[in-house]
């Protein structure tokens, strides 16, 4: 008995024995052998790591007016669990299928989604249509779940409806379509996708940071040495050289011929010949960044950078330089016109049978193709003026700061192509270069490279790194330049056969060529399909401003003149008028009294924008300053005069408060011309324009669904007497800021003598 009693004892402590010493193999086992792994399980369930992520840099325009920014966002969360747990599947999906647009069925999936063990999840993001959504939309969203908490609450339960929202911040472009095509966009990761967002992406996006920590199962922060912070450095901002007064300008006046003519496209841009600064650059059809993904692919090509195509006489330019820099120009030397074979092919006027023997200058202003190869093939020779063609730019690209440019073609192998290059024909050629091309001959022969950015700032640290122009090469001299200048001026100066003479503005000397090309397909044989352009320059004394205007098949075939013209003349006069450019045929003491040194005591416009309108009446009464608010917001977002701008004794402050443009026109009368055109920009209305000096009248219509104001300007003597200062009746016609003419009789004739847009089909078939 006690035998088994000793034998049971010694069993049952050998098995605890056992038990204790495989217990504490396995603690050593964890403890010493697989201590790495299991400190590694134990680190990952306290550390905590929370991205920081870095704000994209801002774009602005040359002024400072913003373009593109990041704005605040919000992602709609729903909970599965407490939207089961609560009943409101049925409600939620029909509530937010009404708001956000998303699919019944899909939303139905998120709001009954379970994990592996069967379990309703506790979050889930609702996309894409509530992903990184308006503040509006969530404001909606936000109500509709506050109702659903009422409901809740009425019945005794815990108000929680199971939607959330996460802050996130996305892309904001306040302007709209204004400059679509030079800011492009960023998709829903951040990625910046065409222009100028592509193009600086990795300036603008900035670099991510993070803090790493460790915390407790509740999720509070433990302290620890081990604690990493990196924090974001956010995207560098970016200045444009764009004005986006300027680019309204441009866009207001292609709008109306691309809803008039319908075209398959049309192509402007605006550029600082002396820099090649862009100014502004726009394509049709555009699109609006903000809603990208509702927008036919077509809208995104920037044909300014990323289309070739034939340009006619507008390269006749290069043609008639080379020559004047060569000193074979002779623009009282005669020849005969018509038609003339040279390289294997009849090249042919628009009108065959020609204008008799003329000048080689009439033959400019009258766009003679005949004058040009004789000018290009025969006097100047095939490899003079080949080798000018590449001094000017066009064998390759012009390495402009925007995503997608092209390059050019040239054919010259055969003297036929080389003949026929001389007009335009044989040769494409990207817009970009084309705009280069004649700035060179605008600013005293100097080929430069165009930009787009004007300034990078590093938010950062303060830096501001400035982009200076850059000269690729002196293409002719100075002297030649300024030559090749008048006789392009005679082009739209000469009212009875220039071609360009609907780019005429009335007080500035302007300089240009037309084109009108078929385009070919195979043949030139469809004379309905063709590219009609207008390229020129003003002043021509003191170049500030270049345009090139592009309309690709317009349902009318009219020529360069007729419809690129007066888009040209819109926004080159609108422009220099915004600029204060003293006219071309003011005196020398009034330009200096322009000049003249402010006084040191005069005003200046302070910076308003973004103070409340209730804070800026106070400062504005206390300094004794004029003002007039526009709109019925409480914020102002534009002013004019801008900030650090001198003000005139009496001159009034416009503060706008509203983005969009039905606020009610202020009163004008009294203010110069300067003053109420750039009042009106500011509000997005179209004006026209008769007589100089300050408005003493003006009218508001609607015209096609746009509003227009119709300003009645007169000099500040006959403001006050109320007499004209003058009883004779002009016959020519008074010019309005829109580049129309309200009175007066233009001179008859043909209408546009762009030569290529008939003759080219004949000169491609004969001789081949």
């Amino acid at each position: 008995m006690i035998k088994k009693i000793k034998l049971r004892t010694v069993l049952i402590g050998g098995c605890i024995t056992l038990f204790f010493a495989l217990l504490i193999g396995r603690v050593f086992w964890l403890q010493v052998i697989d201590n790495d792994f299991w400190k590694e399980q134990a680190l990952s369930k306290w550390s905590r790591k929370q991205d920081l992520p870095a704000t994209r840099g801002t774009i602005t325009d040359r002024d400072g007016d913003i373009l593109a920014m990041d704005a605040p966002a919000f992602t709609v969360i729903v909970n599965p669990a407490v939207i089961q747990a609560n009943g409101l599947e049925n409600e939620v999906v029909k509530g937010l299928h009404e708001i956000l647009g998303k699919d019944e069925d899909e939303l139905r999936e998120l709001v009954k989604a379970k994990d592996d063990k069967g379990e309703y999840l506790k979050g889930r993001e609702v996309r894409s249509e509530g992903w990184k959504i308006d503040q509006e939309k969530m404001e909606e969203v936000k109500a509709f779940s506050e109702s659903l908490n009422q409901k809740l609450k009425a019945a005794g339960k815990v108000p929680d409806s199971g939607i959330g929202f996460q802050r996130e911040s996305k892309r904001f472009y306040p302007k709209e379509t204004l400059a679509a095509h030079i800011l492009g966009y960023t998709d829903r990761q951040g990625k910046g996708i065409g222009g100028i967002e592509q193009r600086y992406d990795d300036k603008l996006k900035g670099t991510d940071g993070f803090a790493s920590y460790k915390s407790d199962k509740k999720g509070v922060k433990l302290p620890s040495e081990d604690d990493l912070y990196q924090p974001a450095i956010n995207g560098k901002n970016l200045v444009l050289t764009t004005d986006d007064t300027i680019q309204y300008y441009i866009e207001e006046a292609m709008r109306d011929t691309y809803n008039q003519y319908k075209p398959i496209s049309m192509t402007v841009i605006a550029a600082d010949p002396n820099t090649m600064e862009i100014l502004g650059m726009a394509n049709m059809p555009t699109f609006d960044p903000n809603t990208y993904s509702e927008w036919n692919q077509k809208s995104f090509i920037n044909h300014a950078v990323s289309s070739r195509y034939e340009p006619g006489s507008t390269f006749k330019i290069v043609t008639l330089a080379s020559a004047v820099q060569e000193k074979l120009f002779n623009p009282n030397a005669a020849y005969q016109s018509g038609s003339i074979r040279v390289g294997g092919r009849t090249h042919r006027d628009i009108n065959s049978v020609g204008w008799g023997p003329i000048s080689y200058l009439e033959g400019v202003k009258r766009s003679s193709n005949v004058a040009f190869v004789k000018l290009g093939f025969e006097m100047l020779g095939k490899e003079r003026f080949t080798n000018y063609i590449k001094e000017f730019g066009f064998t390759e690209k012009t390495d402009i700061d925007l995503p997608g440019e092209i390059l050019g073609s040239l054919n010259m192998t055969y003297d036929s192509d080389i003949s026929t290059m001389t007009y335009g024909y044989a040769v494409s050629v990207t817009p970009i270069q084309q705009i280069a091309a004649i700035s060179a001959v605008a600013n005293g022969g100097k080929l430069m490279k165009p930009h787009m950015v004007k300034e990078i700032e590093d938010p950062n640290t303060g830096k501001i790194e400035k982009i200076e122009p850059e000269m690729i090469r002196q293409v002719i001299s100075p002297e030649a330049a300024k030559e090749t200048g008048k006789y392009l001026e005679q082009v739209v100066a000469d009212q009875s056969i220039g071609t360009g003479r609907k780019a005429y503005i009335d007080g500035y000397r302007v300089a240009g060529k037309t084109g009108t090309a078929i385009k070919s397909n195979g043949g030139y044989a469809d004379r309905s399909k063709q590219i009609v352009s207008f390229i020129g320059y003003a002043p021509v004394e003191n170049p500030k401003i270049a345009v090139l205007v592009i309309i690709d098949e317009a349902n009318d075939e009219q020529g360069g003149g007729a419809l690129a013209a007066p888009i040209f003349k819109e926004i080159v006069s609108k422009t220099l008028t915004y600029w204060g450019v003293p006219k071309s045929n003011t005196t020398q003491q009034s330009d200096k009294s322009k000049t003249a040194t402010i006084p040191d005591n005069a005003r200046i416009s302070p910076n308003l924008k973004g103070m409340k309108v209730s804070e800026v009446k106070t400062k504005l009464l206390d300094e004794g300053m004029t003002f007039e608010t526009l709109g019925s917001g409480s914020t102002v977002k534009q002013q004019y005069p801008p900030a650090g701008v001198p003000l005139s004794s009496g001159q009034n402050i416009y503060l706008i408060t509203e983005d969009n443009a039905s606020m009610e026109i202020p009163h004008l009368q009294g203010e110069s011309l300067r003053d109420a055109m750039e009042v009106l920009t500011l509000m997005k209305v179209k004006v026209s324009v008769q007589g100089e000096g300050y408005v003493a009248e003006q009218l508001e219509t609607t015209e096609n669904g746009q509003r227009t104001v119709h300003l009645t300007l007169k000099s500040a003597q006959e403001l006050i007497t109320g007499k004209s200062s003058s009883d004779e009746t002009s016959s020519v016609g008074t010019e309005n800021a829109n580049g129309e003419e309200t009175g007066g009789k233009e001179s008859e004739g043909t209408a546009d003598n762009d030569a290529e847009a008939t003759d080219q089909g004949q000169g491609n078939t004969e001789g081949e």
